[in-house]
């Protein structure tokens, strides 16, 4: 495999698909990650809640915003957690997968999305001990969970741009909630938990 670093400029050159990718690591990098948990959520946060459900095919699905860290952890660690909304997210990130498949292949998609991943990764892992600590949260479980949360809206957003960018996907308004500072957790039957 090609060494990342080096020829990810000139993937990006290579195939006009992977033009996104760059300008999206920039603006991951420069999101104020957590900033806003447990926080009461802005009318803005409510309405990408409200449309990342729709789009998602889960209209029933209330937002709510948790006050405490207790009850995310709770939420996170609920057995209902790979439930009929989990399984939607996974049929659509197959689908977007098998999209940009049929412009790239499988190795560059694996050297793209490790660029990305290399690219935010300690950004997320800083704001997410720094919510910690600010939230006087001594868990490290809290602390992997919530990173790797963040970690996968952005290879799902990721996947968005390269297959088919456009802002009325759902995971583009479930990455919009991480940049407004919470966490989405996940739809639980007529529920959608966010911290």
């Amino acid at each position: 495999m090609q060494d990342i670093d080096s020829d990810i400029d000139e993937l990006f050159e290579d195939f006009p698909s992977l033009k996104s990718v760059a300008p999206f690591i920039e603006v991951a990098q420069n999101v104020r990650w957590f900033r806003s948990v447990g926080d009461p959520p802005s009318d803005y946060s409510r309405q990408i809640a409200r449309d990342y459900a729709d789009l998602l095919g889960f209209p029933e699905a209330d937002p709510v915003f948790l006050p405490e860290w207790e009850d995310a952890a709770a939420a996170a660690e609920n057995p209902e957690l790979n439930s009929m909304a989990w399984e939607a997210e996974e049929q659509l990130r197959a689908s977007l997968t098998t999209d940009v498949l049929d412009v790239i292949d499988e190795n560059v998609l694996e050297m793209v999305m490790a660029h990305v991943a290399k690219s935010i990764s300690t950004v997320i892992e800083e704001s997410a001990r720094e919510a910690a600590e600010y939230l006087r949260i001594d868990d490290e479980e809290f602390v992997q969970a919530i990173s790797g949360a963040a970690a996968q809206a952005c290879y799902q957003a990721a996947l968005v741009s390269m297959a088919n960018p456009e802002d009325d996907h759902p995971f583009v308004k479930r990455f919009q909630l991480f940049e407004q500072g919470h966490w989405p957790i996940t739809i639980i039957g007529s529920s959608f938990l966010i911290f």
